[in-house]
Parts: structure tokens; C-alpha cells; sequence
């Protein structure tokens, strides 16, 4: 899954298949003359990616959190948010 993140993000139009989850061992098949993009320039967008997705991680908890907070400031109380939304 990363290393389709990093690959799509040096090239959003790529069209390849990735065996494997390790960026030294995997196999990556290019597909529809798709240039090739060394394991090298992959590597390098890898703590990029993992940095998205830490972020994307924390706005979802953040989120949750500031929806809870706006319930309580219409006057639920936590029994009912609870219901609401588990």
C-alpha cells in the first residue's frame, strides 16, 4: 500500500502492478508504457507517504473529537452521543 502511495504520487498516471510490500524485494510490473520509476526515487517518497497517512490518521481523530465537543455544546450528554455515534 505505500509503495503504490509513493509511486503514485511521483507519477498519478502510472499504471503498474507491485508484488510484495517490501520496497527492496518487491517485483513492480509497468504497465501501458509506463517509465519506469527506480526503487531509489520510491524509497524517497516513502516517509512522505507515511507522514500523509499519520496525518490523515490524527484529522479523523480530531474530527471525531470536535463533533463530540459540538454535541455537548447543543446539549447532549455522553449517554446520548454515545448512541448517536457509538
Amino acid at each position: 500500500m505505500i509503495i503504490v502511495k509513493a509511486i503514485l504520487k511521483i507519477n498519478s498516471n502510472a499504471k503498474f502492478a507491485v508484488k510484495g510490500s517490501d520496497i527492496d524485494t518487491c517485483e513492480i510490473e509497468w504497465h501501458d508504457n509506463t517509465t519506469p520509476i527506480s526503487k531509489e526515487d520510491i524509497k524517497a517518497q516513502i516517509p512522505t507517504v507515511e507522514a500523509e497517512i499519520e496525518q490523515e490518521k490524527q484529522n479523523t481523530i480530531d474530527k471525531k473529537a470536535s463533533g463530540k465537543q459540538k454535541l455537548k455544546d447543543l446539549g447532549l450528554d455522553d449517554a446520548e452521543i454515545k448512541a448517536l455515534i457509538g
